[in-house]
């Protein structure tokens, strides 16, 4: 070989070394920064308020009308995290069944699968409009939203309850107990329904005309002991909701519906209205009303006004799981569940809530009017944990271990729950 061949041959060795090792600093470097960014937080995602960074664009089709209903949806709040389950549904999604005294529409299970014990159903009767006499398996609990109603009953010992309802008044029939509705005058009512089963289902209930139209009239005769022509003109099929002239006077049909054994001992219908809020800031009110001042209930619920701005303070439900009704304003939600999960949520008039037991959360009025709301509990007894109210009744120094917020902030949380901020 050459001595020029020779040193060409040494010249490309060392390049062909301190490229291997070059490549080698490099893995190692970037090895390196690998194990250095293990457990740190990750880099902060551009953000902007009205998002028009690069980022947060949207080219393309979208329905932007959704997107405005929903901004906390489309933008969630940076703490949201996780795969949290959807917990909204809206009444204005459900399929409306239209009669000829009126319609209704219901929100189950199979609509919002997180809401397994509860359902809800929304009904309107036109003036003289029945929900004809039925009965179903869970409890009915009610809130009049428009007009009035006269509603009837009858227990398990043959006692009755008959009474005139109107906006804002409640009912509740127990699993089991036959019933009716029946809307008033000048033009009717609307009301809504809730269900302990979250597999309810409003079109599958136990009326009054259909097991007739299915019961032999010979043993409809023998159960009466009438002939079997008194029977002649039984529907052949459920009339469900159906038109007819308005009811009697009530005094009357109370009078002849009790003979013989009385009205019920406990009433079924309740009037948030006569009763002052459990709770009352510059933020809003809460009305609770339960088994301890409504005895005939096995179904507690909590009505809630939020002035704007207002917070229905952090808290869980111990006991059972949580199914909302959205009757005016709107607001948003965040829903808290264990693994770090969180998701947020915006809610207005007709939208359905939905928490699972023991779930943290808060709702805020984020409209310029009055937010209301109710809570229903599929128990007879309310029960709530704020976490003010915790972090106040345990030692400052072990929660200042936690949070680092200073005991002097600790010490000024306020001892009694204030259920609705700012007081």
């Amino acid at each position: 070989m050459s001595e020029e061949n020779l040193l060409e041959e040494k010249f490309q060795s060392k390049v062909s070394r301190r490229r291997f090792l070059e490549a080698g600093s490099a893995v190692l470097v970037a090895a390196a920064g690998l194990q250095a960014a293990e457990g740190q937080e990750p880099r902060a995602v551009p953000r902007s308020a009205d998002h028009h960074l690069p980022n947060e664009e949207e080219p393309g089709p979208n329905n932007t009308t959704l997107d405005r209903q929903n901004p906390n949806s489309v933008w969630a709040p940076e703490t949201d995290a996780g795969g949290q389950q959807p917990f909204k549904y809206s009444f204005s999604l459900a399929h409306k069944r239209l009669e000829q005294g009126g319609w209704t529409r219901q929100v189950t299970v199979r609509d919002l699968p997180i809401s397994k014990k509860m359902a809800g159903v929304e009904m309107r009767l036109i003036s003289g409009g029945i929900r004809e006499l039925h009965w179903h398996v869970g409890a009915e609990w009610a809130l009049m939203l428009y007009g009035a109603a006269r509603i009837t009953a009858v227990d398990q010992e043959g006692r009755s309850h008959v009474s005139d309802v109107k906006e804002g008044d409640l009912w509740i029939f127990p699993g089991g107990i036959p019933h009716s509705i029946q809307g008033l005058g000048p033009d009717g009512c609307r009301f809504l329904l809730v269900f302990d089963d979250g597999n309810f289902n409003e079109f599958e209930t136990f009326l009054i005309t259909d097991w007739l139209a299915h019961t032999p009239s010979e043993v409809l005769a023998k159960n009466f002991g009438v002939p079997e022509s008194t029977f002649a003109k039984v529907p052949k099929k459920e009339l469900f909701i159906f038109g007819r002239e308005l009811p009697r006077p009530l005094a009357e049909e109370k009078r002849q519906a009790e003979e013989g054994t009385g009205p019920v001992p406990h009433a079924f219908d309740f009037r948030p209205s006569e009763m002052q809020p459990n709770k009352k800031a510059r933020g809003g009110e809460v009305k609770i009303i339960d088994r301890k001042i409504w005895p005939a209930t096995n179904i507690a619920a909590a009505i809630v006004t939020l002035k704007p701005g207002g917070l229905r303070e952090l808290h869980w439900h111990p006991n059972e799981d949580e199914w909302q009704y959205y009757v005016t304003g709107k607001g948003r939600m965040t829903v808290f569940a264990a693994g770090a999960h969180a998701r947020t949520m915006d809610f207005e008039e007709g939208d359905v809530g939905y928490i699972e037991k023991s779930m943290p959360h808060y709702i805020e009025n984020t409209g310029d009017t009055d937010l209301v709301f109710i809570e229903v509990f599929p128990t007879p007894f309310y029960e709530d944990i704020s976490l003010a109210e915790w972090m106040a009744h345990t030692p400052f120094r072990l929660t200042d271990e936690h949070l680092q917020v200073g005991e002097d902030f600790l010490a000024k949380i306020s001892k009694k729950e204030a259920v609705v901020t700012p007081q």
